[in-house]
Order: structure tokens, then sequence, then C-alpha cells
């Protein structure tokens, strides 16, 4: 988000930056009037009351009572966690903001559950102590009744009989908006279904559009807040998360995915699930079932594969290459979504979050991934420089400097080796990268880009923090890998073509079971 409208002038040595309406150097830069309430017009004022109004219809008559209520009961319980107790001798917890307002957002349901998540997602955006305590925000909920969900299939696709041979009424996984059953279809393939929970669709429009008009009328009230984009950011929250209800958009996109992979010559190494779009609606999506292992299980990966490393080298490059030639990328690669399937083929699931990289952004991503090639510091100091919003000066030099103490750093985090003792006497271990290691690396390259009086745009954060899951899998299974030097790995080119012929794949003598 710009943060005002400036020239550039940029050079190896340093970098000047002089908002439009100053003067140039050497004579006094020429101060924007400070905007306030008495300057809005009158066409201004319309548009509020429009977005108020329409807020308010898209929420429906009940919703607000509704969860006014139960906000109050959130709100009372949240409090009290931090009060003491008469019935307790021990001391209360003590207060802590990011804390509260996490427990906060978790007792008041799916809207909030999901605005954490992005809060944890977006460090570009939110202040550190909040992005690291919003990682606790967990989408896990507890499940409806089969008789409920059973209720909106065949709402939607009419006798359960008619479309499925069976389906398992205990659930896979249950989320703030949707749960997920495994099932057959008449014709023998084996699915899941995933279904959307009754009524979530009319507490998130009254929430959201709660959340979006609140910050228009604080922008409103206090015109020079407009500067911090306050709701332009509601607005996307918004949107972001009510394309999450339409289920036909996540099934478009795999559909999306899965032509990605065939135009690329990808389907051997890759697959996405394959949507039944005569068995798909907004509220309901039926696919494919891929039955695979995390990337964070090594020991099971080399039962599948002799060669681990080649896994997860083709992951990462089926995902840069997407990066590259689609007009978005999946912005959620964990360790749930991204398995290796029993054929060794790589599996990306849950197409409900992706990430939109504009012309802007990605040109400066090439940049930056030109210089981290050749250790280039000052080069990526100068990528982050075009790719960020400034209205001061920034020191390459400093910048450099900053950003190879961050890139050090990196090279530090360290896998967790577990190691236990099994029934029958045998050892057991593990490896694994503590989450949270991944956040703190994120935050410092945000941190050292304010410091340096940049404002990174969201999409670029989104973009490396699917890097450091991927770095966190490498470590894992491809430990004394050489990233930048691999020729086998495309991300060291991302400003060129991939070369697809180097995706690695299954060895020549595995079967391949196309599923």
């Amino acid at each position: 988000t710009s943060l005002s409208t400036t020239t550039t002038t940029t050079t190896r040595r340093g970098w000047v930056t002089v908002p439009l309406g100053s003067s140039t150097a050497g004579s006094e830069p020429t101060r924007r009037k400070k905007k306030t309430l008495q300057d809005r017009t009158q066409q201004e004022t319309i548009a509020l009351v429009q977005d108020i109004l329409q807020a308010t219809l898209e929420a429906g008559p009940r919703a607000g009572p509704t969860r006014t209520l139960q906000a109050y009961l959130a709100i009372t319980d949240t409090v009290r966690d931090f009060l003491p107790s008469p019935s307790s001798s021990s001391s209360p917890e003590p207060f802590s903001a990011p804390v509260a307002i996490r427990k906060l957002f978790e007792r008041l349901g799916a809207t909030y559950i999901k605005l954490g998540q992005f809060v944890a997602s977006s460090p570009t955006l939110f202040p550190k102590e909040y992005v690291k305590e919003f990682q606790k925000c967990l989408d896990a909920t507890e499940p409806l009744p089969w008789s409920t969900i059973k209720r909106v299939i065949e709402r939607e696709l009419g006798p359960i009989g008619q479309t499925f041979a069976s389906v398992d009424q205990t659930p896979l996984a249950s989320a703030s908006i949707a749960q997920v059953h495994a099932a057959r279809l008449r014709t023998g393939e084996d699915v899941v279904i995933k279904v959307q929970k009754p009524t979530i669709d009319a507490s998130l429009k009254a929430d959201l559009g709660f959340i979006y008009v609140a910050s228009r009328v604080l922008e409103f009230l206090q015109p020079d807040w407009e500067r911090t984009s306050l709701s332009a950011i509601a607005g996307d929250i918004r949107s972001s998360m009510l394309e999450e209800l339409d289920f036909e958009k996540e099934a478009q996109n795999m559909i999306e995915f899965r032509r990605f992979l065939v135009e690329n010559g990808l389907t051997k190494q890759a697959t996405a699930p394959r949507v039944y779009n005569e068995y798909t609606t907004k509220k309901v999506l039926v696919m494919e079932r891929l039955i695979g292992v995390s990337m964070l299980d090594e020991k099971a990966i080399s039962e599948i594969t002799n060669n681990p490393e080649e896994t997860i080298i083709t992951a990462l490059n089926v995902w840069t290459t997407s990066v590259q030639r689609m007009p978005w990328f999946h912005a959620d690669v964990h360790a749930g979504n991204l398995l290796c399937l029993e054929d060794g083929r790589v599996g990306f699931l849950d197409f409900g979050i992706v990430g939109r990289v504009s012309e802007k952004t990605f040109s400066a991503v090439n940049e930056l991934s030109n210089a981290l090639a050749i250790g280039d510091y000052e080069g990526m100091a100068v990528a982050l420089c075009n790719m960020g919003a400034t209205d001061e000066q920034v020191d390459i030099p400093k910048f450099g400097r900053d950003i190879e103490k961050v890139m050090k750093n990196l090279s530090l985090v360290q896998t967790d080796v577990t190691v236990a003792a099994m029934p029958d006497g045998s050892i057991a271990g593990s490896l694994s990268v503590d989450e949270d290691e991944i956040t703190s690396v994120l935050l410092e390259v945000v941190a050292v880009t304010e410091d340096n009086g940049l404002k990174l745009p969201r999409e670029f954060g989104l973009l490396v923090k699917q890097s450091l899951y991927f770095d966190r899998y490498l470590k894992i299974l491809a430990p004394e890998l050489d990233v930048m030097g691999d020729t086998r790995v495309a991300v060291g080119s991302l400003g060129g073509e991939a070369d697809t012929t180097m995706m690695a794949g299954p060895d020549e003598n595995d079967v391949i079971i196309d599923v």
C-alpha cells in the first residue's frame, strides 16, 4: 500500500527519495496541509452512508443483534481471565493486550479466527507482538453433528444416496467455516466432501461489514488516517474472507492449477485434487481424495521414495514455476497442504487462500532473487526499495548490511532432533523446525525494511512466508542442499523461465499410479 506518491533515484551507493510537491535539495520542503473533517465533500459523505447501508443489508436483520449478544459474552469471559477469582487462590493471568485480543477473537468464532490468521500471515501490516501471538489462533473447532452436515449436503445436491455410495460420518477435519468428510461416489471414486457450516455466511457478513464500516467511519472522522489505508486493509480482509465462502471459486483455483500442471508437463511430478463440478456448489465442494504424508515426515517419505531430497526440490520447483506463470500463487503451503503422495508425486491441497502479485512487486522480486543468488546484499536492498513505499531517504549501504545480518540469522535456524525409545526396543528419531522461528525470521525482514523507512506490500509477506515454509522442509529433507547453487533448483532464477526438464521426478524404475 503506497504511503505517498514519490519520484525516486536509485544508485548502488545511495537512495534518494523526493516526495512530489517537495522542493529539491537545498530548499525547504513544501508541507502538505493536514486534512480535517471540515474538508469532507458531500460526495464523500454520501459514499460513507451508502457503504453503511450496503453492509447492513448484506448482514440481514437478525445477524446484528445475535452477534452483539455473542460479543458481550465473549468480552465478559475474556475480561474474567485477567481478574482475580474469589474461588481460586492462584493469581490471575498477567494482562497482555495481544493475548487478550487473541482469546477474544477465538471466542467470537469464525470471522475473528480468520481475522487472527490474517494478522498472523501479515507481518508487513501488523505489530510483531500481535503477529507472534496470533500464530496460536488455530482454525479448529468442535465438529457439527452429522445430521446437520447431511442437511446441508442434501439441500445442495439432493438425497445422499443419489450421489454417494457411502459417506464417513466422522469428519476428517472441522474448521471455522467448513467440515470435511471422506466419501465414495456411486461410480466408485474415493472423494472428500467439504461442507460449509450453516449460518456461517450470515455471521461472517455481519462481522466483516461491521469491521469495514468502523474503519470507514474512523477515516471519515480523522481524514489524516487515510494515509494508513485502514479501510483499504479492512476491505481486502472482507473481500478475501467472503471469497472463502464461495467454494466454486476454490474449485476453479484447483482446476486452473491442474491445467497449469498439464500445460507445463508437470503431471508426473505433481497434482492437485480433481474437482467434481457436477457435485460442487457454493456451499459444497466434492473433490478427489489424495493420500500422502507430510513434508515434515522424513521417515515416511523415505518409505515412498529412496530420494526425499528430490521430492522437496520438485515441490519447490513446481510452486516457484506457478508463481512465475500463473496469475496467482498458492499462499498456504503449510505441512498439511503439501504432501508426498503414495505414488511419489507432490500433492498440493486447499486452494482457498491464494495470493496475487502485482507487476511492480514481481519485477522487484526478480531483482531480489538475482541479487540473492550472488550474495549481493546492496542489490537486495535496492530491489526491496523498488518494491516498497517510502517517503524518506534510504541509506542503501546500511540497508544492505542489515539484510546481510538477517540472512545470516536465517542460516542459523536449526532443525530439532527428537529421539525416542520404542516399545520393541528400537530407537526412533524425527526432525522438525519450530514454527515460531519461521515467523521470527519473517518479522526480522519486516523490521529491517521498516527501520530503513520502507513499507512492503502484503503480497510480498505472503511470498516470503511460503518461501520460509519451503526452507523449513529443505532443512529436514535436504539439509546439505545449496539452494542457490544447485542447478536442479529453479528458485535461483526466479526472474527467468523455469526449466521444467530439471524438475525432480520419481525414479525411472518407480511405478506411477495415476490417481
